[in-house]
């Protein structure tokens, strides 16, 4: 490598993936996390690579919400409060729920699709990370017969793709998973899927990091780039130490933005909050179940882990707040009952929320940030955080070490204007 010294500001599954991939490179990176490792989106998501899939950029996503966008029960919700930029970012997503932006995402995220899968296997199998991880597939439900209908045009956008999806009436989707109800249409079968355990993995990975010489420092907030001659020089911490540096790529979700805001560049993220609910298989609990399972209508995912099931969803726009939503929490276990009967009302062993960062038109920004030699960025993955970490960590490699990457165009952090 060119650059031997890489600052990487945030401990999640992007910024570590970056740490691991440039430390295999060769050069002697310090990353650096405001609080712990996996503090933000990345240690409670739902644990499903589903490589290939669109955003969440679809044609009339914003009018079928737009009637219950301040329900506290909806899949989609928007606490009032006085805030402009939600306003701007709601605006600027609509004008990308387009069918022609729809096929723009495919075609670009399809090939990374498979490009991650073959990341993440060499990841788990070089490092022999222990994270429950399965070679195997999902399944997305639908309970009425419109939302079959979609699923059904979904699936074969995809196979223009590369990818094999199987379209399943409700019968075969019962053989795949028993737990599943009368009430369940059919599905779509994803054959092009990876399903860990991401705290798990996050860990492991944190800990393959070190042995590769990865120095991980917790606690240590970023609050200012170091620049001089139009080039990075480093960071300055919170605590007001210093961490000089060839390169620094930013990759701290949706506290990048005043970051960005220091070289003038501009970067719409927006912090969507998700949750996720786990209940116990047993006696009046979870059900135990073969597959990972995700409900078109609902946006619920319901993903077996060890001894539990997790179930994962819902966007939550309601600034910074990390505070557990009772009526948000609720909805993870009362809606899917529809599609899992025999769900019982165990109390849950574990509940969480975490904020992803969105992007407007549904992907992140990944690439040199502004017109600052040796910076990057990698943020705004939304909901494809886990899915798109492992190949993201492998473009941002390539930018820093000057090799370049042409995946990484469609990606520009400038695509909003500076």
């Amino acid at each position: 490598m060119s650059t031997s010294r890489v600052v990487v500001a945030g401990g999640g599954l992007i910024g570590l993936c970056s740490a691991w991939y440039l430390a295999r490179r060769g050069a002697d990176v310090v990353v650096l996390e405001r609080k712990e490792i996996g503090a933000g989106a990345s240690r409670g998501n739902a644990g499903i690579v589903a490589a290939g899939h669109p955003p969440l950029n679809r044609p009339g996503k914003v009018r079928q919400a737009l009637p219950h966008i301040f329900d506290a029960r909806s899949p989609l919700y928007v606490r009032a409060r006085r805030d402009m930029g939600v306003w701007r970012w709601l605006a600027a997503f609509a004008r990308h729920c387009t069918r022609r932006h729809e096929r723009h995402c495919l075609e670009t995220l399809a090939p990374l699709g498979l490009d991650t899968l073959a990341c993440f296997d060499a990841i788990v199998d070089e490092e022999g990370i222990d994270c429950d991880y399965r070679r195997g597939h999902y399944l997305e439900v639908c309970v009425g017969g419109k939302a079959m209908a979609k699923a059904r045009d979904d699936a074969g956008l995809m196979r223009e793709h590369g990818y094999h999806p199987e379209v399943v009436d409700g019968g075969q989707a019962r053989e795949l998973e028993p737990a599943l109800g009368p009430r369940v249409a059919g599905g779509v079968l994803f054959p092009e899927t990876r399903i860990l355990d991401p705290w798990l993995f996050l860990l492991g990975l944190a800990k393959a990091a070190r042995r590769r010489g990865v120095s991980i420092r917790e606690g240590v907030a970023v609050r200012r780039l170091t620049v001089s001659g139009g080039t990075v020089r480093g960071v300055e911490t919170a605590d007001g130490g210093r961490v000089a540096a060839d390169a620094v790529v930013v990759a701290t979700g949706p506290f990048s933005l005043p970051l960005a805001e220091q070289v003038g560049s501009r970067l719409p993220v927006q912090p969507g909050k998700g949750y996720h609910r786990e209940v116990a298989v047993g006696p009046g609990g979870a059900p135990s179940m073969r597959v990972a399972c995700t409900n078109r209508e609902t946006g619920i995912i319901c993903t077996p882990l060890e001894g539990r099931v997790r179930f994962v969803g819902t966007m939550e726009f309601a600034g910074y707040d990390l505070e557990l939503n009772p009526i948000r929490l609720e909805q993870l276990t009362l809606k899917p009952r529809a599609w899992l009967p025999t769900l019982g009302d165990a109390p849950p062993v574990s509940e969480w929320c975490g904020l992803r960062p969105m992007s407007p038109d549904g992907l992140p920004f990944v690439g040199p940030l502004g017109d600052v030699a040796g910076l990057s960025v990698a943020v705004g993955h939304g909901n494809l955080g886990l899915t798109l970490s492992a190949v993201t960590g492998e473009m941002v490699a390539n930018q820093v070490a000057g090799t370049g990457d042409p995946r990484l165009a469609p990606f520009s952090p400038a695509r909003f204007g500076r």
